[in-house]
C-alpha cells in the first residue's frame, strides 16, 4: 500500500495535519502533533491494518520550501508560549537557531520521524 501525501496542498504544519489525516489517519484523525504522528507511523490506532506501507510525498521540494525556516519559527514560537518552565531553554535555544537559519526545519522534523517509524518507507517525489 502507499499513502500519498501532496506538497502542493501543504503551507504550514498545521496543513500537513490535515493531509496526513485524510490520508493516513483513521477517519481522517490521529492527533495533531509530532508525537502523535510517530504513533501513527509505527502502527496501530491510526494507520491501515496492512503494516507494509511506503509514504510517497509528492512534491516534496514544494513542501521543504514552504516548511523551511518561516515555518519553523512559527512554530517554535508557538511551543515556547507554551512550554513547560523547564523546557523553554531548550526551545529558545532552538527558536534562535532558525531564527539565524540554522538547525532543523518543520520539513526536516517530519522526515525524520518518517524515516525513524518507516526505515525505507519514505519516496520523496
Amino acid at each position: 500500500m502507499t499513502y500519498v501525501i501532496d506538497g502542493n496542498e501543504i503551507d504550514t504544519l498545521e496543513d500537513f495535519w490535515d493531509v496526513v489525516g485524510r490520508t493516513i489517519g483513521v477517519d481522517g484523525y490521529f492527533g495533531r502533533n509530532l508525537d502523535a504522528f510517530a504513533d501513527c507511523l509505527s502502527g496501530g490506532y491510526a494507520t491501515a491494518e496492512d503494516d507494509d506501507y511506503v509514504i510517497e510525498w509528492r512534491h516534496h521540494e514544494v513542501s521543504r520550501r514552504r516548511l523551511g525556516y518561516p515555518e519553523t519559527v512559527r512554530q517554535l514560537e508557538l511551543r515556547l508560549a507554551r512550554a513547560h518552565p523547564t523546557g523553554r531553554a531548550q526551545v529558545a535555544t532552538e527558536l534562535a537557531a532558525a531564527r539565524a537559519g540554522r538547525g532543523p526545519t518543520v520539513f526536516d522534523w517530519l522526515v525524520r520521524i518518517i524515516e525513524e517509524q518507516r526505515p525505507g518507507g519514505l519516496r520523496l517525489a
